[in-house]
């Protein structure tokens, strides 16, 4: 499968989560190597998720290596050169962070490093495979995640504006930490019924975004949720795969959107070839806070809701229901052109700009020589 795909230029991506189960084949000599993280007291059990399971130990040098091994004969001599590496933070049930031990010491004083060695072992792993430019989505980071190759997903973020708006900020915030490579599940994780008309319209906007984001991705667990009848018989109660969440899900019109922002996100990659080449080599952000770019404007250390998509693009979603119209603050220094009307603005003043359902809000600099159609 992984060939035929590879043959179709598709890149399969395998998920794998840092739980063990209880039931796991490899659940006894992970105990017996130290390989889990350790209980000061009571059951060894972190999460019941899909089964009582415990976290692996990715401050262990052993732990990182035996985990590696097996994805890698599982899945790297296959043929696959991503992974999914879900559950990063980790999320434990009882928050008892006094109750943890880790290799490298309590939770209370390493957790926050989890994610970021979760990351370095997949990241050696691969680069003593002999693969170059790794890069592994990730679901939460900490300071010097980059250099492992983690490209950050927000999370099981809520279905609504205002997680929307959240995003924005988030991704911003992510690139002024130094971690570039950054995206977000298009119109949330949580909550979205694609029957329902305001969540089609918070999913025009946040798939709007989304080509104006560092990485375009479309995932969310949709409502209503398929329970299987034989799950249901035998008491499974659980996420399932096979809710609508393609393009084609959401209407004639909105499809139509939907195909006019993925044509435009092919416009586009010459121009974030260059943005993303600029974060590799400079720690540049591809989603850029305002002041990055305009230091000397003191408005800029003040908007919220914009940002600069490298140095050219300045990005304005629209981000409240019903919202039709918006408001831009346009730095100083430089001519702009609002991309969809192509009408021309002096920087240094904040305007309104019309914003029907189908456009998101994007200049460009006067003198630019990126050249997209809204």
């Amino acid at each position: 499968m992984v060939k035929e795909l590879k043959d179709y230029n598709v890149e399969l991506m395998v998920s794998v989560w840092p739980t063990v189960d209880k039931f796991s084949e490899n659940r006894h000599e992970m105990e017996e190597n130290g390989y889990l993280i350790k209980t000061d007291r009571g059951l060894p059990i972190n999460m019941n998720w899909m089964g009582e399971t415990t976290f692996f130990d990715p401050f262990h040098p052993g732990a990182r290596k035996f985990v590696w091994e097996k994805c890698k004969k599982n899945y790297y001599d296959k043929g696959i050169r991503a992974f999914w590496l879900d559950e990063a933070e980790p999320e434990f049930g009882p928050y008892d962070f006094d109750l943890y031990r880790y290799y490298d010491g309590s939770a209370m004083e390493v957790s926050n490093f989890y994610p970021l060695m979760y990351a370095k072992a997949f990241y050696d792993g691969m680069i003593e495979a002999g693969q170059e430019n790794v890069m592994n989505l990730v679901r939460c980071a900490w300071a010097g995640s980059q250099k492992y190759g983690a490209l950050i997903w927000s999370g099981d973020v809520h279905s609504s504006f205002r997680a929307l708006r959240e995003q924005i900020q988030a991704g911003i915030n992510m690139g002024i930490a130094g971690i570039p490579w950054w995206t977000t599940d298009i119109g949330g994780f949580l909550g979205g019924d694609p029957q329902d008309e305001e969540f089609k319209e918070l999913m025009v906007r946040w798939f709007e975004w989304g080509a104006f984001s560092p990485v375009f991705r479309l995932h969310g667990a949709r409502q209503p949720f398929i329970q299987l009848e034989e799950e249901y018989r035998n008491g499974v109660k659980q996420f399932t795969s096979g809710q609508d969440n393609e393009v084609w899900s959401y209407g004639e019109e909105n499809y139509e959107i939907f195909v006019k922002y993925l044509k435009l996100r092919e416009q586009l990659k010459p121009y974030l070839r260059e943005c993303m080449k600029d974060a590799h080599e400079t720690g540049l952000p591809v989603m850029r806070a305002m002041f990055l770019e305009f230091p000397n404007d003191l408005r800029c250390w003040e908007v919220d809701g914009q940002y600069m998509l490298g140095e050219e693009l300045l990005v304005a979603p629209v981000t409240h229901k019903g919202e039709r119209k918006k408001t831009v603050y346009l730095p100083e220094g430089t001519e702009w052109i609002y991309v969809p009307d192509k009408s021309r603005y002096e920087g240094g003043q904040t305007i309104t700009v019309e914003a029907p359902l189908s456009i998101i809000p994007v200049f460009t600099r006067s003198d630019s020589m990126v050249s997209i159609t809204l």
